[in-house]
């Protein structure tokens, strides 16, 4: 068998109209396995209610699962929307993704995983951090290793993104994150939300900087309305946003970097892969929550 793991937070969503389980890689790891690919979420849970309800949802969904229970709560997320259906978060500390143990049946997970999605939100805790990287250095050289950055308020460093770079092979990045990094970086001097607006030759240079800095194989720029980006050493793929009646955009873009990399480990190519992801994200943002159901035609 050949995993595609999601690893870092599984956590409950707490939107206006009631809880939704989510989290990146969780949300990651759901959407992979609805195009038939053997998804795994490795997470950790408490000791709670909370933790036995993810444990039950994986289960219905068939979605393979490593969740050890630790001594701390289950993770919640406190969500807002804004008039366009854009999310805030309150991001609870102490909680029990902050606190993933390595396992053996995670590291035998790890020899048998072809792609590998995690991001910075997990690392803010040294115990999940270690987890993390342990997992990263037991996967086959050759698997995909996808940073899926995702800032979230000062849950961050310098060290962590670099590390984290210097680990991956395929960075997943929206237009403000680009700010922020190429900034921390690269001593790119910007203007929040201003630098895909205002300068698309500057933008396209970060990127490629970006890549030839780390050693990337792709680098997948997301923009909101503007659009998305996928570039390459030598390439660029860019796709214009469809317009769709929006309920929230919670968890969009995670099922953005899932179906690209699904489309990827499936034989697509690069093109392809990145009009579906688009497609599939599109309606992930009709839905409430970021774990919808995605009709069969988005998964033909």
């Amino acid at each position: 068998m050949k995993y595609v793991v999601g690893i870092g937070e599984a956590l409950f969503d707490c939107l206006p109209e009631g809880r939704k389980l989510g989290g990146a890689p969780a949300n990651f790891a759901y959407h992979v396995s609805q195009f038939g690919l053997d998804g795994c979420a490795i997470s950790a849970i408490g000791d709670d209610e909370l933790g036995e309800e993810i444990v039950e949802t994986f289960e219905r969904v068939n979605l393979n699962h490593i969740l050890p229970k630790v001594e701390q709560p289950t993770g919640t997320v406190k969500v807002t929307l804004d008039s366009k259906g854009v999310p805030q978060y309150d991001i609870c500390l102490g909680v029990a993704w902050d606190n993933i143990p390595l396992t053996a049946e995670m590291l035998d997970v790890a020899r048998q995983t072809e792609a590998i999605c995690f991001g910075s939100l997990a690392q803010r805790s040294e115990v999940s951090r270690r987890t993390i990287h342990a997992f990263m250095d037991a996967a086959p050289q050759d698997a995909l290793r996808v940073f899926d950055i995702n800032l979230r308020q000062s849950w961050f460093t310098a060290e962590v993104i670099a590390e984290s770079l210097n680990r991956a092979n395929v960075l997943k990045i929206n237009d403000e994150e680009l700010d922020v990094v190429a900034t921390m970086l690269l001593g790119v001097p910007t203007v929040p939300g201003k630098l895909i607006a205002e300068d698309a030759d500057k933008t396209r240079a970060v990127c490629r900087d970006l890549i030839a800095k780390y050693d990337l194989r792709m680098l997948i720029l997301t923009c909101g309305a503007i659009g998305s980006y996928v570039f390459t050493a030598d390439s660029e793929s860019y796709v214009q946003t469809p317009k769709v009646k929006v309920a929230d955009t919670v968890g969009a873009g995670d099922s953005f970097t899932a179906t690209f990399v699904a489309q990827i480990l499936l034989g697509k190519s690069i093109r392809q892969a990145h009009e579906k992801a688009v497609a599939v994200s599109a309606f992930v943002c009709t839905q409430n929550g970021a774990m919808p159901v995605l009709p069969d035609e988005l998964k033909a």
